[in-house]
């Protein structure tokens, strides 16, 4: 049946990363520079990463979607996905980065999560976020 994984092999894969389009790609990694508090790598003059312990923000501008296929991804048009950054202190991050376009103030969510967000420039919608609760500690603890 197509979609399922076969009982006898098991597979393992890793998410390696989330890539951005974006109209004006230096303006996104800096913003990415500053929240993350990583220095990109800037891979093309079109094209940048930004290495995290748990995966990569890749950035590239609106010209890389064509080495795909034409038109298949467009720079601002995502109001579906929401970009996590799990953090170690949540009140520290929302004082050093509030002054960015905050969309609410933390605030504990009913997983057990302590969260606030941000838009980027080209309006992705950011979370930061630590694990509040003790069901939330012990399920994040287990993914390290």
């Amino acid at each position: 049946m197509a979609g399922q994984v076969p009982a006898e092999k098991e597979y393992k894969m890793k998410l390696a990363s989330v890539r951005l389009i974006a109209r004006d790609v230096r303006a996104l990694v800096a913003f990415y520079e500053t929240v993350t508090g990583t220095k990109a790598d800037w891979l093309a003059p079109v094209f940048a990463e930004i290495v995290t312990p748990g995966a990569s923000l890749a950035i590239g501008s609106e010209d890389t979607v064509a080495l795909f296929k034409e038109g298949s991804a467009e720079a601002g048009a995502n109001r579906t996905s929401i970009i996590e950054l799990q953090v170690e202190d949540i009140d520290a991050e929302f004082a050093r980065l509030n002054t960015l376009d905050l969309v609410h103030a933390p605030k504990l969510l009913p997983w057990g999560n302590r969260t606030f967000q941000l838009r980027d420039p080209e309006g992705n919608l950011v979370s930061l976020y630590m694990p509040e609760t003790d069901a939330a500690k012990a399920r994040f603890g287990s993914r390290s």
